[in-house]
Protein backbone atom coordinates (compact mmCIF):
# COMPACT_ATOMS: atom_id res chain seq x y z
CA UNK A 1 0.00 0.00 0.00
CA UNK A 2 1.06 3.64 -0.47
CA UNK A 3 2.84 5.32 2.38
CA UNK A 4 2.06 8.91 3.33
CA UNK A 5 4.75 11.35 2.17
CA UNK A 6 7.52 12.08 4.59
CA UNK A 7 7.54 15.68 5.90
CA UNK A 8 11.29 15.93 5.40
CA UNK A 9 10.95 15.29 1.65
CA UNK A 10 8.37 18.00 0.89
CA UNK A 11 9.53 21.48 -0.14
CA UNK A 12 9.13 23.78 2.75
CA UNK A 13 9.41 20.97 5.24
CA UNK A 14 11.82 20.92 8.16
CA UNK A 15 14.59 19.32 6.09
CA UNK A 16 14.47 21.91 3.29
CA UNK A 17 17.32 24.42 3.19
CA UNK A 18 15.18 27.50 2.61
CA UNK A 19 16.66 30.99 2.98
CA UNK A 20 14.84 34.32 3.28
CA UNK A 21 14.25 36.39 0.13
CA UNK A 22 16.33 39.28 1.46
CA UNK A 23 19.35 37.03 1.85
CA UNK A 24 18.90 35.64 -1.68
CA UNK A 25 18.60 39.15 -3.14
CA UNK A 26 21.71 40.23 -1.23
CA UNK A 27 23.61 37.24 -2.59
CA UNK A 28 22.38 38.03 -6.11
CA UNK A 29 23.55 41.64 -5.78
CA UNK A 30 26.96 40.55 -4.48
CA UNK A 31 27.36 38.08 -7.35
CA UNK A 32 26.29 40.78 -9.82
CA UNK A 33 28.91 43.15 -8.41
CA UNK A 34 31.57 40.44 -8.65
CA UNK A 35 30.56 39.74 -12.25
CA UNK A 36 30.68 43.45 -13.13
CA UNK A 37 34.15 43.77 -11.56
CA UNK A 38 35.36 40.74 -13.51
CA UNK A 39 33.97 42.15 -16.77
CA UNK A 40 35.59 45.52 -16.06
CA UNK A 41 38.90 43.79 -15.34
CA UNK A 42 38.63 41.88 -18.62
CA UNK A 43 37.85 45.06 -20.56
CA UNK A 44 40.77 46.86 -18.89
CA UNK A 45 43.17 44.00 -19.68
CA UNK A 46 41.99 43.88 -23.29
CA UNK A 47 42.44 47.65 -23.65
CA UNK A 48 45.95 47.45 -22.18
CA UNK A 49 46.95 44.71 -24.64
CA UNK A 50 45.61 46.74 -27.56
CA UNK A 51 47.28 49.93 -26.28
CA UNK A 52 50.65 48.16 -26.17
CA UNK A 53 50.39 47.60 -29.91
CA UNK A 54 49.71 51.29 -30.58
CA UNK A 55 52.58 52.82 -28.59
CA UNK A 56 55.31 52.64 -31.24
CA UNK A 57 53.06 53.64 -34.18
CA UNK A 58 51.73 56.59 -32.15
CA UNK A 59 55.27 57.73 -31.34
CA UNK A 60 56.26 57.45 -35.01
CA UNK A 61 53.22 59.48 -36.09
CA UNK A 62 54.02 62.14 -33.47
CA UNK A 63 57.60 62.40 -34.77
CA UNK A 64 56.31 62.61 -38.36
CA UNK A 65 53.97 65.45 -37.36
CA UNK A 66 56.86 67.32 -35.74
CA UNK A 67 58.97 66.91 -38.88
CA UNK A 68 56.04 68.09 -41.03
CA UNK A 69 55.69 71.15 -38.81
CA UNK A 70 59.42 71.85 -39.22
CA UNK A 71 59.09 71.47 -43.00
CA UNK A 72 56.24 73.97 -43.08
CA UNK A 73 58.29 76.41 -41.01
CA UNK A 74 61.25 76.03 -43.39
CA UNK A 75 58.97 76.53 -46.40
CA UNK A 76 57.48 79.66 -44.85
CA UNK A 77 60.97 80.97 -44.12
CA UNK A 78 62.05 80.24 -47.70
CA UNK A 79 59.06 82.17 -49.05
CA UNK A 80 59.92 85.01 -46.67
CA UNK A 81 63.57 85.08 -47.82
CA UNK A 82 62.47 85.04 -51.47
CA UNK A 83 59.98 87.88 -50.99
CA UNK A 84 62.04 90.07 -48.66
CA UNK A 85 64.26 91.65 -51.35
CA UNK A 86 61.25 92.26 -53.60
CA UNK A 87 58.74 93.81 -51.18
CA UNK A 88 60.68 94.47 -47.99
CA UNK A 89 61.28 92.51 -44.83
CA UNK A 90 58.24 93.64 -42.82
CA UNK A 91 55.78 93.24 -45.67
CA UNK A 92 57.21 89.82 -46.57
CA UNK A 93 56.89 88.67 -42.94
CA UNK A 94 53.31 89.87 -42.74
CA UNK A 95 52.42 88.29 -46.10
CA UNK A 96 53.95 84.91 -45.21
CA UNK A 97 52.23 84.99 -41.82
CA UNK A 98 48.88 85.73 -43.46
CA UNK A 99 49.38 82.91 -45.97
CA UNK A 100 50.20 80.37 -43.23
CA UNK A 101 47.34 81.65 -41.05
CA UNK A 102 44.97 81.39 -44.01
CA UNK A 103 46.00 77.78 -44.62
CA UNK A 104 45.49 76.96 -40.94
CA UNK A 105 42.07 78.62 -40.99
CA UNK A 106 41.11 76.64 -44.09
CA UNK A 107 42.12 73.38 -42.41
CA UNK A 108 40.11 74.20 -39.27
CA UNK A 109 37.09 75.15 -41.40
CA UNK A 110 37.29 71.86 -43.32
CA UNK A 111 37.62 69.89 -40.09
CA UNK A 112 34.59 71.62 -38.52
CA UNK A 113 32.56 71.07 -41.68
CA UNK A 114 33.34 67.36 -41.65
CA UNK A 115 32.48 67.13 -37.95
CA UNK A 116 29.18 68.86 -38.62
CA UNK A 117 28.41 66.46 -41.49
CA UNK A 118 29.33 63.44 -39.35
CA UNK A 119 27.03 64.50 -36.50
Amino acid sequence: MLKPPNDTMRPGGPGDDERPIGELVGQLIDEGKDFARAELGLARATAMVKAEGYKIPAALIAMALLLAQAAIAVLAFAVFVALAPLIGTIVAGILVSLIVLGLATLLVWLALRRLKDAA
